[in-house]
């Protein structure tokens, strides 16, 4: 059965009554740190990050103490996730432009948050959602697999995607969509293996159909 306004609103229900306050798996204390902690994520997993971040925020919290350690220092803390070079460099450059162009916050604004280096689209959605309450949806490999396989919003490129899903998810839902479908992703309709058995929206997915 195909995917319409009411199979959305009803699938989004489900997944809020199993999860009523989603949030990242990320560890943060302010919106800097999350601003870092997901440019780090990026082809990393969560909890490399977060194992990164516990020892570089308990020492270098602030724009100001992250710069102050300049990019070798920086660079010890988080050899262990991918990139970590070129992230070392870029969390360099942004705490740079954060203390002269924004006093050292975060911006809240898109254009000022992909004008950061190491910060995309899905970056500055995150930012916008997780730290500011924004209903944005931040499309990633597992919010891309999730709509696509659902009907939720098909799509070809994430960005595509992310438009799709602003366009249907209905507005009471849409601040958490995208915490909801990273995680539903994340565990449950994997990539490799989708564990249709226990998803509490299978009976709304196309997936199934589509496998039969």
């Amino acid at each position: 059965m195909k995917m319409n306004a009411a199979r959305r609103a009803a699938l989004f229900e489900r997944l809020k009554a199993a999860n009523p306050a989603p949030t990242t798996e990320l560890e943060y204390a302010t919106p800097f740190q999350l601003l870092i902690a997901v440019i780090l994520s990026a082809q990393a997993t969560d909890k490399s990050v977060n194992i990164a971040t516990r020892r570089l925020f308990a020492d270098a919290p602030t724009p100001q103490a992250v710069l102050a350690l300049g990019e070798e220092k920086l660079a010890d803390y988080i050899n262990r996730i991918g990139l970590y070079r070129t992230k070392s460099k870029n969390v360099i450059a942004t705490c740079r432009l954060l203390l002269e162009r924004h006093a050292g916050e975060v911006p809240r604004e898109r254009a000022a948050l992909e004008a950061l280096p190491g910060v995309g689209r899905k970056t500055a959605n995150v930012v916008l959602n997780t730290a500011f309450g924004e209903p944005t949806i931040a499309v990633d490999t597992h919010i891309f697999r999730v709509a696509n396989r659902t009907g939720l919003a098909s799509g070809k490129t994430p960005l595509a995607v992310e438009l799709g899903l602003l366009k249907v998810v209905p507005p009471a839902y849409r601040k958490n969509a995208h915490h909801w479908l990273v995680l539903h992703g994340r565990y449950v309709c994997k990539a490799r293996q989708p564990d249709c058995a226990r998803c509490a929206i299978a009976d709304f997915c196309e997936y199934l159909e589509k496998r039969a």
